[in-house]
């Protein structure tokens, strides 16, 4: 089944309001024995794409996942990249900043970690933090050692969703392609999550009340999402708002999201000159 990608795209330019957005669509697979066929054609191609990408060693890729708490990033993360040789790829979880990471900018601790050329980084949460959960409680700024004069709410957020959008102008501009990606889950469906974590021992860990707490901002956190996705979604480093009360239909789509995103950066195996068809016939002689 063919997935358009480009259908979950976030244009650059208009309003987003996660309220028109669908966080379920028609199933993309036919039964789960389907979707498992699905994702496992995906996973082979992206690690050919990965190889691929590791050798011609030109580009970075940055996948950013963002979605409220259950929408299912980890999974998404485990699943979709359950092909990719380790050696490629970095994975980092960003959650409360630490005292170092309050002594610099609000980007300074997630680009210590961006992917090298030829490598993928995905961050599980990121700099997008400091625009959404920072927004939604401000009280938390002034634990961030900013000056008071600085903390100005009229114009904090557009001034940091500029920073952003200068920080991943210039990544693109030096060979690193950034592409979000914002898990669209229900407030129903999360619920269900939730109460699943609180069924099921091994997933005890997962629920706190500070999840509970989070939810009775859901409102707040929908705005904000939305206009976090409308300032800061570009040509360059665009936003894909992905339907999540489906985790398999979720995966299908992040799946193809990062393929067509490795096939856009047109990669070749690097050639081979003359003079090192040369040098390997001396190693064949050699052997």
């Amino acid at each position: 089944m063919t997935i358009d990608s480009t259908h979950f795209r976030v244009a650059a330019g208009p309003h987003v309001d996660l309220a028109d957005a669908p966080t379920a669509v028609t199933a993309l697979y036919k039964s789960h024995k389907n979707y498992k066929k699905q994702l496992t054609k995906h996973v082979k191609k992206l690690a050919a794409l990965q190889q691929l990408h590791y050798a011609s060693d030109q580009w970075a890729l940055l996948v950013i996942f963002q979605g409220m708490d259950a929408a299912g990033k980890d999974g998404a993360i485990r699943h979709v990249m359950s092909g990719v040789n380790p050696q490629g790829c970095q994975v980092f979880s960003f959650k409360q900043p630490t005292d170092q990471d309050l002594e610099h900018d609000f980007l300074w601790r997630t680009t210590c970690n961006l992917p090298e050329r030829g490598r993928i980084g995905i961050f599980n949460r990121s700099y997008y933090e400091d625009v959404l959960i920072a927004r939604v409680h401000p009280d938390i700024l002034h634990g961030h050692g900013l000056p008071d004069q600085l903390i100005d709410l009229k114009s904090l957020w557009k001034q940091r969703y500029q920073s952003i959008r200068d920080l991943e102008t210039h990544l693109h501009r030096n060979g690193t392609q950034v592409v979000k990606i914002f898990l669209h889950l229900s407030k129903d469906e999360q619920a269900r999550r939730f109460r699943a974590r609180i069924d099921a021992p091994e997933k005890n860990w997962k629920f706190s009340l500070a999840d509970i707490h989070e939810r009775s901002f859901w409102a707040t956190y929908q705005q904000v999402y939305g206009e976090c996705l409308h300032a800061t979604s570009t040509e360059q480093a665009p936003w894909y708002i992905v339907p999540a009360d489906d985790k398999d239909n979720a995966r299908l789509i992040v799946s193809q999201i990062v393929l067509d995103t490795l096939d856009s950066l047109k990669m070749a195996y690097p050639e081979t000159t003359p003079e090192r068809h040369q040098e390997l016939e001396s190693f064949r002689s050699q052997l």
